[in-house]
């Protein structure tokens, strides 16, 4: 019997979210990329298919959780920036705890909505 990964099962519940979500210019998709070290983020416009704008911890130090929130923050700022205010959240098939919660709820504090 062939076993499924885990990482399988999150791009199952990726893909199965990414058929209801797209981003559009005026509300782009703020999409969470998490490994086992790092954080990523970017707003995504669909439509065009071109990321926005994007954020990550990279280069960062600290807690993986304070990274996030760092690197939330830091999204915030640049889509700010960028003339956007409203976003379509994808946690892309992770749970929404931990590190992926820190980086919305950072987001969210700095002024975007989702």
């Amino acid at each position: 019997m062939a076993q499924t990964t885990r990482t399988a099962h999150r791009i199952a519940r990726h893909a199965r979210v990414r058929n209801k979500i797209a981003g559009t210019p005026e509300r782009p998709r703020l999409v969470v990329f998490r490994s086992l070290a790092h954080i990523y983020a970017q707003l995504i416009d669909d439509r065009n298919g071109r990321t926005v704008v994007a954020a990550s911890d990279a280069d960062g130090s600290g807690k993986k959780s304070e990274r996030a929130t760092a690197v939330g923050t830091q999204l915030a700022e640049r889509a700010r920036a960028a003339g956007i205010e409203e976003v379509v959240f994808d946690r892309a098939g992770y749970r929404y705890h931990g590190r992926v919660k820190a980086l919305a709820d950072a987001a969210r504090k700095g002024g975007l909505v989702f």
